[in-house]
């Protein structure tokens, strides 16, 4: 029994199928939407990402490029070493000061119900993200954030740039949109982004 990733590319999804698309794996797809059937059939909480591997399934987009990542031996450095620690603490950064203020902002925006949305909260959450982000592209040095090599923390960085573009967030730093230049030309990423 081979992978399946479950969720459509316009989700947290993307992050798994382009990871899926570095790592060279083969996978079904089901660009299933949050809540619908097909995601519930797997994961009863209704989100997205899910991957199905033989029987077992795994839900959340960065447990699942870690999983992936350390079962294949790519997107990663190896467990147990400052490398990898560093590559962590980014991912984890990422997670906590960009994905949580743009997950906050869709569920104010579209994903709770209209009598428990606070659209002011969006607002609130811009000036904090600038901040966050514009600290993040202060530390960059080179075309990866954790060595030499892409990782789990790239994939991140870019997927939530964007998701903060299409959310109307503030303007990306220059060496934000640079390096997601760079790495929106990875074949990699051009095959996940063509996906439903």
């Amino acid at each position: 029994m081979g992978y399946t990733v479950v969720g459509s590319r316009k989700t947290r999804a993307f992050r798994v199928l382009w990871a899926m698309e570095e790592l060279g794996l083969a996978y079904d797809h089901i660009p299933a939407l949050p809540a619908s059937d097909e995601i519930r059939a797997v994961s009863p909480l209704g989100k997205v990402p899910a991957l199905k591997d033989g029987d077992d399934v795994i839900c959340d987009s960065v447990a699942i490029m870690t999983y992936l990542a350390d079962k294949h031996g790519g997107l990663t450095h190896p467990a147990g070493t400052i490398a990898r620690a560093r590559q962590d603490a980014w991912t984890n950064r990422i997670i906590d000061e960009l994905d949580a203020l743009l997950w906050t902002a869709a569920r104010h925006t579209f994903v709770l119900p209209k009598d428990q949305r606070v659209p002011e909260v969006k607002e609130s959450l811009k000036p904090e993200f600038d901040r966050n982000i514009q600290r993040i592209a202060a530390e960059i040095d080179g075309p990866f954030l954790a060595g030499d090599m892409l990782t789990i923390p790239d994939i991140l960085l870019l997927h939530c740039g964007s998701w903060a573009l299409a959310a109307k967030f503030p303007p990306l730093p220059d060496k934000i949109k640079a390096n997601a230049k760079v790495l929106m030309q990875r074949p990699a990423y051009q095959k996940a982004a063509a996906l439903p």
